[in-house]
């Protein structure tokens, strides 16, 4: 069963951007977050929208849009926010992660 918990959180502009992302693809404003193995850190973030909630996923809400994360990936995201971030490089969803001993420079990828 999906659980609704403090334990990832999405800031005022990560859902602002994924409200307006969904809007124009008409599909539903839910954010995957998971964790995969591999990049430069040995762990590296994966973004990307859900048509549904699943049954093991925790649920971050604010307002109308939802961050999901399985319960695999939460283990090693718990306590972390997801933001949405304007540079002049670039924009980018960007996870600030308190479990991340290290990171890669790009911000793509952690070690724990």
């Amino acid at each position: 069963m999906a659980t609704l918990a403090p334990e990832i959180a999405l800031t005022d502009s990560a859902a602002a951007r994924v409200a307006a992302i969904a809007a124009k693809q008409g599909k539903p404003a839910i954010l995957r977050l998971s964790v995969d193995g591999g990049g430069c850190s040995g762990f590296q973030y994966k973004f990307g929208f859900a048509d549904a909630v699943e049954s093991d996923d925790t649920i971050a809400e604010n307002g109308d849009v939802r961050l999901v994360v399985d319960s695999v990936s939460l283990d090693l995201v718990r306590g972390a926010a997801v933001d949405y971030v304007e540079e002049l490089g670039g924009a980018a969803f960007r996870v600030t992660n308190p479990q991340a001993a290290s990171g890669c420079g790009c911000g793509a990828s952690f070690s724990i």
